[in-house]
């Protein structure tokens, strides 16, 4: 006998992340059934969804475009709702057993908290979420009985390797990294690196954000801080190495020397689908297969923290702890946006994030409040710093 349909609520559903799980709820109808959408501005996108999907309750960004969607679809169609508060009703509509939080930013953090304290399951694609209030997730989440399943593919492959394991046994885990389209770059290269070169990914589809981060690592310094809450790790229990081929999405090292890999071809579809059907797993026999023997050969490599000093900072803001990660998460958002618009130099991120987190000043942050507070002191850092480039031509 079958076991009823989950119930799946996708915050970003037009993005990477969301796309990918619709199609594959498409695959598995019978197991799984769209209960609610959040998307951005990318409405005619949302509308395909619907159409297909028939959610019950949909939210956009603008209330406009909420107006607009609703006269197109005519009667009969689900309820929309729009901004923060229509992302709160997707992430707690009745029905939805599991939230896949894809979001891209700190934004997706609200609406995440609020599935948790509604007691969803969290199939976690957000990894800002963790960087910017990791304590505080998790530990509300354990109050509430939410179950965090990471959907990072490096973050899933530790949840896999990890299952029927005792943390005690446990000594590190070792995250890879694709090393992204700027691994042997010179630094005179990295200077005058564009953004069309850094969303060149030799490995992954993703969306924009993502990209970049996997361009200066800080998408790995991201995952860092990530694990250190998703599996209450001391930081230096967590180590980053570069693998281009993407084959090994993570290492897992016991207290007696042995360590567990997960491989798995570079494909997203199969972290979603382990975190939306756990404890059970789908059957993705129309996905292609890993053959070592074809791939012939992995390899790995010390990240070169001079070269991709992003990875660094994360290792630095977690350790200092508080709101710290929280200051370079936001810092790196906004330092990525002016990369992206051709503002700044890709070599400016850093010292973008670097001045933010020089500048920041320790206070309370017990508190989504506190946290958003100095995240919001960040960005408005970022955007007016001054980078080098900018000097000269002042």
């Amino acid at each position: 006998m079958m076991p009823p349909r989950k119930g799946v609520a996708i915050l970003g559903s037009t993005g990477s992340i969301g796309t990918s799980t619709l199609g594959l709820i498409a695959r598995f109808e019978d197991r799984f059934r769209v209960v609610s959408l959040a998307a951005g501005r990318r409405v005619a996108t949302l509308k395909e969804q619907i159409e297909r999907f028939a959610p019950e309750l949909v939210s956009v960004s603008d209330p406009h475009d909420a107006a607009e969607l609703e006269r197109s679809l005519g009667p009969g169609g689900p309820r929309i709702v729009s901004g923060d508060e229509g992302l709160r009703a997707v992430a707690t509509a009745p029905g939805a057993d599991v939230v896949v939080a894809a979001m891209v930013g700190a934004a997706g953090l609200d609406p995440t908290l609020a599935a948790i304290d509604a007691g969803r399951d969290i199939a976690l694609a957000n990894k800002e979420v963790m960087v910017v209030a990791g304590e505080l997730v998790r530990r509300r989440a354990a109050e509430r009985g939410a179950r965090l399943l990471p959907v990072d593919s490096e973050h899933n492959a530790v949840f896999q390797a990890l299952q029927g394991r005792r943390p005690e046994h446990l000594r590190r885990v070792v995250l890879t990294a694709s090393g992204g389209p700027f691994r042997k770059y010179t630094r005179e290269q990295l200077a005058v690196a564009t953004p069309e070169q850094a969303l060149r990914h030799p490995t992954w589809e993703m969306g924009e954000k993502i990209t970049i981060d996997s361009a200066t690592l800080m998408n790995k310094g991201l995952e860092v801080i990530e694990a250190r809450w998703l599996f209450d790790l001391d930081p230096e229990r967590i180590g980053v190495v570069v693998h281009p081929q993407s084959i090994v999405h993570c290492l897992v090292e016991y207290r007696d020397g042995s360590v567990v890999s997960v491989m798995a071809l570079p494909d997203m579809t199969i972290p979603i689908g382990f975190a939306l059907s756990y404890p059970d797993v789908l059957d993705l026999e129309y996905l292609p297969r890993l053959d070592l023997a074809s791939t012939a050969t992995l390899t790995f490599e010390e990240p070169d923290l001079e070269r991709f000093p992003c990875l660094g900072l994360a290792y630095h803001a977690l350790g200092a702890g508080g709101a710290m990660p929280a200051v370079l998460n936001a810092a790196n958002e906004v330092a990525v946006e002016r990369f992206l618009a051709h503002d700044v130099g890709f070599q400016d991120i850093p010292r973008i994030i670097a001045s933010a987190m020089a500048a920041h000043r320790a206070g309370p942050c017990d508190t989504v409040a506190d946290l958003l507070a100095c995240d919001a002191r960040a960005r408005e850092h970022a955007a007016r710093f001054e980078t080098p480039r900018e000097a000269a031509h002042a």
